[in-house]
């Protein structure tokens, strides 16, 4: 019998730079008050949300991905060129094939790259990033560009009280590369399939071509199933990520939960109890839930900031739509 060559890839793996993108209109809450019945402060108290993106037309899922990968290739200190795999999370992008992450691949100049979209909702990130180091360390890719991008608005109905403030647009893009020394932990992921319907497109894309409902499809949640879950079954996920990562909450630099809820963040925070010296990403105020996006985006945006810095150990977590969820400790770039 044939004995089959094993593979060899790096040691470890690592994220090595990011990027982000954020569309040009900011959307206030006074707007979305103009189709439902609430008020600024209502929103603010329910979600931390004061504002958030949404792309116009010529901001497309990958128009605002080559921005945010553009970023972080540059921010990596490599070419377009060795990255070696492109992956996608994205629910937003309506053409079911080719995979956006192909015409990503090839705007880019990556050559030939392996390239693929994923469906993980808000917990794709993690999932993106959990096979990129795979794929570096397993040796068929030396770089990997991971992107989360939604575009949100085109899901979002603007007359449920429930989810029409919620969402934003964006893209988050990170490139995994090979290290040394570890510094992306064991992921901790799953799926809780029996609570699928907590939140959900309305109806399949078929109903509505064949005329069945008149309205687009959109994205609904039941709103305290979804809190009562994130809040008490996710801090353990994040708990189990900090172990397996041989961590402890003290050792903690920055905290980079999923961009839902303010109140689920500070929730998760208390339950973890996570020191004071811990930074904990609160993008949500100011872009909403960005889904797959918004993890890579929160990071974006406190490295920029110098909230947090490189070499940081960071716990993320993501979790959303499935219901699936991921989190892992990492190294900041």
């Amino acid at each position: 019998m044939a004995k089959i060559k094993p593979s060899k890839g790096a040691p470890y793996a690592r994220i090595l730079g990011v990027g982000g993108y954020r569309p040009v209109r900011v959307v206030p809450n006074e707007v979305i008050l103009e189709t439902i019945d609430s008020s600024d402060e209502w929103i603010r108290s329910r979600s931390g949300i004061e504002t958030r993106h949404w792309a116009a037309p010529e901001e497309t899922v990958a128009a605002m991905s080559l921005e945010a990968s553009g970023k972080a290739i540059a921010d990596a200190g490599i070419t377009a060129a060795q990255i070696g795999g492109v992956i996608v999370s994205t629910v937003s992008h309506f053409k079911q094939t080719p995979a956006v992450a192909t015409e990503i691949a090839d705007r880019l100049g990556t050559g030939k790259a392996a390239a693929f979209d994923i469906s993980a909702g808000c917990a794709g990130f993690g999932y993106g990033l959990t096979l990129a180091k795979g794929m570096i360390v397993e040796g068929s890719a030396e770089y990997v560009l991971v992107i989360g991008v939604e575009r949100l608005s085109d899901l979002t109905d603007l007359e449920d009280r429930a989810t029409a403030f919620l969402f934003g647009d964006g893209a988050g893009a990170v490139v995994v590369g090979p290290a040394q020394e570890p510094a992306i932990g064991p992921t901790v992921w799953g799926s809780e399939g029996d609570k699928s319907e907590t939140i959900k497109q309305t109806v399949p894309w078929t109903d509505y071509r064949d005329g069945e409902v008149a309205k687009f499809p959109a994205i609904t949640q039941e709103g305290q199933a979804v809190f009562r879950w994130a809040v008490f079954e996710m801090a353990k996920v994040a708990q189990q990520a900090l172990d397996a990562a041989g961590i402890s909450a003290s050792d903690l630099d920055v905290f980079i939960p999923h961009q839902a809820n303010e109140r689920i963040i500070d929730s998760m925070v208390k339950t973890l109890k996570l020191p004071e010296h811990v930074t904990v990403a609160r993008d949500v105020r100011t872009t909403g839930n960005t889904s797959a996006a918004s993890i890579p985006l929160a990071m974006e945006r406190l490295l920029a900031t110098g909230e947090a810095k490189s070499g940081d150990t960071a716990l993320l977590i993501g979790f959303g739509a499935g219901l699936v969820y991921a989190a892992t400790v990492v190294t900041l770039p």
